[in-house]
């Protein structure tokens, strides 16, 4: 049965209800429940909208079947269960994948349904299927274009930009980061809106989506002509990143880890001799006597208020790390454990990380943990001075990854354990609110669909260091631009496996200096070999450190090829400028696959080798070792000029260009030349 309440069509059926409602502009809600009533929770669609949106309903006479339309978007539910979103146009963007059996005695028959619909399957376009004493397993199924190209979904460790033909896993790990949303070719953008672990699958045949356990079906949908138009209008239900802070757009230094205050001044006092810009400096972890404690260890670090006060002098901001672990002897754990602020499991003791000591994880699902932890932060850290936090660990890293034997207080981690991440951002963002900030930016290893909100600026995690891991990081930044989180960075050079002194690796360094220049963040970050040894036994003296990170740190070559890269990433700082307010008002991505700018080109929603930074400037880093020259297209629509050769070339062409160690191959638009001409100076 189909009636209409609320401004929504309402579908009954058998012991299940359906809602699709208008929700935002050319966006339509749909969610599915067994239970009396839906849960109401927001998930990642937090923003206001507009209640007053009346969109159209329509329902036939016996209540079997019925449309809702809100703007360019229409709903179609029909008589055989089945739902159909179609644009203004009448063009189908998603069907439900419905294989049952129908007969010409059927209402509404057509050629098309006998076709694609007839079957002895019996397989309905969503299944919840009930556990014994608990909620549901839920599959949701929708019919494959084999043509259609999909991008976004957050974070996975893999080589390319269009997700057809590929599985994902819907679960945080350290260096995943699952975030569905994406954008679709077809004209429509899909969010999951569901924190569930579980899958999805975009195969030939059918997509796929499964959660592992939920209590109702939820996702969001919406219609647009081009990226543009689809990234905004999914920013507006789901939120957009603050304006980046001005200080955030120049150079972060950092590694692992440096170990004292005196070693952290004495970088910083080096880079101010040598006249190099940087903005950010990092103390990366185990900086603290003990997990759990969140303040500095005074053996190692005496006088964090002089030291920061020194490095503010020097127009220099700090970051520290913080972890969500909480070791199991630390002076705050009983105090936790016993107000239910720590991860419970299901079986065996509350033990979730075992990494010097057994630890417990923050639940940063839980508001009263959320203030908890930042009263502690704002204790020992920022009134010291400290400027921005490193939130670790965000996934969190469990030592082992059985999802089912982990509880939150909104839930099972099976039922909402993507929403971690977002909690975890939400508790630091709330804190600096709270201190009059506005611009507020978190660096975090994980993120789940509106983490944005909160100042997230996702990094992609323990990487290693290879030309294979570059390669990653170029599909990984564009496609979380696309899934909502234009915040994004990667550590130069990868986390783990350079050796300073191997002359390959300073050859990807180089090129991963180049390619970071063009991020939205460029930070400077590894495990570098070889280490030194821990200082002490105890508190922060247990850990020990990598090699050097400074840029000075790669020999003679690599050093003068730096030093042009960051002074060219202060020049780009209006640019940049620019690109952040865009990302803040309008949700646009900082760097952005081709078709973003250029839909109209269908070569260039084949492209995933090269990107735009930003509206202008086309950027086609170097990928492989020892490569020497390497081909660019450039899209139709617009003439592009060579930074370094001031050639002009008319878009809807494919160049070579030569790729010597000390040049990243870039365009700019022609009518954007003239004004950034002179920022790019200093690598010609």
């Amino acid at each position: 049965m189909l009636y209409q309440k609320d401004n929504c069509l309402v579908i009954q059926k058998n012991s299940e209800t359906m809602q699709i409602k208008a929700w935002g502009k050319n966006s339509l809600r749909v969610r599915s429940t067994k239970y009396g009533d839906f849960t109401e929770r927001c998930n990642a669609l937090t923003m206001p909208i507009n209640s007053k949106t009346v969109p159209t309903i329509k329902i036939n006479d016996n209540s079997t079947a019925g449309t809702i339309t809100n703007g360019d978007v229409t709903a179609q539910y029909d008589a055989y269960g089945n739902l159909t979103f179609m644009n203004a146009a009448g063009k189908v963007l998603l069907q439900g994948y419905q294989r049952t059996r129908v007969t010409a005695m059927d209402p509404g028959l057509d050629e098309y349904k006998i076709n694609h619909f007839n079957s002895a399957l019996d397989l309905d376009w969503h299944e919840f299927k009930g556990q014994t004493g608990g909620d549901f397993e839920l599959r949701v199924r929708f019919e494959s274009k084999r043509d259609e190209k999909i991008f976004g979904m957050g974070q996975y460790q893999q080589d390319f930009l269009n997700l057809k033909n590929s599985k994902l896993e819907l679960a945080l790990r350290n260096s995943q980061a699952t975030v569905p949303f994406y954008v679709s070719n077809q004209g429509y953008g899909f969010l999951w809106n569901n924190p569930a672990v579980g899958d999805v699958t975009f195969a030939k045949n059918l997509t796929e989506w499964h959660a592992r356990s939920t209590k109702e079906l939820d996702f969001w949908i919406t219609s647009g002509d081009t990226p543009s138009q689809i990234e905004e209008q999914y920013a507006a239900v789901a939120g957009t990143v603050p304006m980046m802070p001005d200080y955030a757009m120049g150079y972060w230094q950092c590694k692992l880890r440096y170990q004292t205050q005196d070693e952290l001044l004495k970088a910083a006092r080096e880079f101010k001799k040598r006249n190099l810009p940087i903005s950010v400096i990092v103390i990366d972890f185990f900086h603290w006597p003990k997990s759990g404690e969140w303040k500095f260890d005074e053996t190692y670090w005496p006088d964090p208020e002089a030291m920061i006060q020194e490095l503010h002098e020097m127009g220099i901001k700090l970051m520290v790390s913080v972890w969500p672990t909480v070791d199991e002897t630390s002076s705050h754990y009983k105090e936790m454990i016993d107000k239910g602020y720590l991860v419970q499991t299901e079986r065996g003791v509350p033990i979730t990380m075992n990494f010097l000591g057994n630890n417990g994880f923050v639940d940063f699902t839980n508001a009263d943990a959320q203030n908890y932890v930042w009263k502690l932060l704002k204790k020992n850290y920022y009134d010291k001075g400290v400027d921005l936090f490193w939130l670790d660990e965000a996934e969190p890293e469990y030592s082992i990854y059985d999802y089912d034997n982990y509880r939150y207080q909104s839930g099972s981690v099976l039922q909402v354990g993507n929403q971690y991440p977002v909690g975890y951002s939400k508790a630091v963002y709330d804190g600096m609110i709270a201190e009059g900030h506005k611009n507020v930016i978190n660096l975090v290893r994980s993120a789940w669909a509106g983490s944005q909100r909160y100042g997230a600026l996702v990094w992609s995690g323990d990487i290693d260091s290879s030309f294979q891991a570059l390669r990653n990081q170029l599909c990984i930044g564009l496609n979380m631009g696309i899934a909502g989180i234009p915040w994004w960075t990667t550590d130069i050079g990868g986390f783990t496996g350079g050796n300073d002194n191997d002359p390959a690796f300073r050859e990807l360094v180089t090129r991963w200096f180049q390619f970071g220049t063009f991020c939205p963040v460029m930070r400077m970050h590894g495990d570098r070999e070889p280490h030194d040894e821990p200082l002490g036994t105890v508190g922060g003296g247990k850990m020990p450190t990598g090699a050097p990170t400074e840029p000075w740190s790669y020999g003679d070559q690599a050093y003068v090829i730096m030093q042009k890269y960051m002074h060219l990433r202060t020049n780009l700082k209006d640019y940049i400028t620019t690109q952040m307010k865009a990302a803040h008002e309008k949700g646009t991505p900082v760097i952005r696959p081709l078709f973003y700018n250029f839909s109209q080109d269908q070569v260039a929603w084949d492209v995933e080798d090269e990107y735009l930074f930003g509206s202008d400037i086309l950027v086609a880093p170097v990928l492989y070792e020892k490569e020497t020259e390497r081909q660019v297209y450039l899209p139709t629509g617009t003439n592009w000029v060579d930074v370094y050769t001031g050639k002009k070339t008319q878009g809807g062409s494919t160049v070579t260009v030569n790729t010597p160690i000390d040049q990243i191959p870039v365009f700019v638009r022609d009518s954007a030349y003239a004004a950034l001409k002179p920022a790019f100076m200093t690598i010609q």
